[in-house]
């Protein structure tokens, strides 16, 4: 699976859209009357959190596989290294093609996701820090017949991920600007591909935890950065290691880019399932601050897509979400 070139064009993804229809839940848009009255801009959210596994990331898990099939590949066991939303994704997918799977995570996976993990058949191996899981993912694949599905730096990946913009895009009639979270990239990548292809005039802006700013080092220094070592963030989804060499040149094509401090993180976990009446998890949240930022120095009236990556919440993340209420005040904006 070496072989695909290190890029990613509006075909893979229109590619991809083909092979995920009827396999993966095409998602509905949301807005709140009170949230742009707020920021004076139409702000239209694209609900992940309602995608089967609770996640945009079986869109990426479903199109690797379905490549692989439509090649005559069947691996005798399929691998992948995850924090959480991919691990689910690729054991569901996996599933659906009855092939095994074993999941490479840290001891810091959330809890829920670990259950869901488990619960849609995979086996979970737990290490001490992301990296050192990752290192033992790419031994297992190094087996025969052992395929190795990454969390985001592939082609296929990033392809799949572009469908949810491509989706929302295809189902508004502008929009002045798209948002994503960033943590490898591949879903602010593929949303990026849709974009400029869709909607070429639109900014594509990305938003990353201040505590895991690997992402925005990289943009700032021109090369691949990363995390000096563990870290704990809200965004938990969001805490990759590093980005990869696939979606860092499709990053370095974005409008602009946001660190974001836990307390915002908190702030508009809180708000959005306020406003919105839906279950967010912290990075899908995260980007809010990033879009808070954008309508507070941008001509009031224009429309912004926001990507809700998912909907997966430990009970421990909640209680370090709600622990202060930051619903006493509306939004405080610019």
């Amino acid at each position: 699976m070496d072989s695909y070139p290190p890029s990613v064009s509006i075909d893979d993804v229109n590619q991809a859209a083909k092979r995920l229809n009827g396999k993966v839940t095409r998602t509905p848009l949301l807005e709140s009357a009170r949230l742009n009255q707020w920021l004076g801009q139409r702000i239209i959210f694209k609900a992940e959190c309602f995608q089967t596994t609770g996640a945009f990331k079986l869109r990426g898990a479903f199109n690797f596989i379905a490549s692989l099939q439509e090649n005559g590949y069947i691996p005798r066991h399929i691998v992948a290294n995850s924090s959480g939303n991919h691990a689910q994704a690729v054991a569901y997918a996996a599933a659906q093609a009855n092939i095994p799977v074993t999941i490479f995570s840290a001891n810091s996976i959330s809890a829920v996701k670990a259950a869901a993990t488990e619960d849609y058949g995979a086996e979970l191996r737990l290490y001490a820090t992301r990296t050192e899981a990752d290192e033992a993912v790419k031994e297992a694949a190094a087996q025969e017949g052992v395929v190795w599905i990454p969390p985001f730096n592939h082609p296929l990946i990033v392809a799949g991920q572009g469908t949810a913009a491509l989706e929302a895009l295809q189902d508004i009639n502008s929009v002045d600007a798209v948002f994503a979270p960033c943590g490898g990239g591949g879903l602010l990548s593929g949303s990026l591909v849709a974009t400029r292809a869709l909607a070429p005039d639109a900014k594509v802006i990305g938003a990353e935890p201040l505590l895991a700013n690997d992402a925005a080092r990289s943009l700032q220094s021109g090369v691949i950065e990363s995390l000096d070592g563990p870290v704990s963030t809200l965004a938990d989804g969001a805490a990759t290691p590093a980005v990869g060499d696939v979606t860092f040149p499709l990053l370095q094509q974005l409008d602009d880019f946001y660190e974001v401090n836990e307390q915002q993180i908190a702030y508009w976990t809180q708000w959005l399932q306020h406003l919105l009446k839906v279950h967010v998890e912290p990075t899908s949240a995260m980007t809010m601050a990033a879009v808070a930022a954008w309508a507070a120095n941008t001509p009031s009236g224009q429309t912004a897509l926001v990507m809700l990556s998912g909907g997966n919440i430990s009970q421990a993340s909640m209680a370090k979400i709600w622990a202060t209420d930051y619903l006493l005040q509306p939004p405080i904006i610019g």
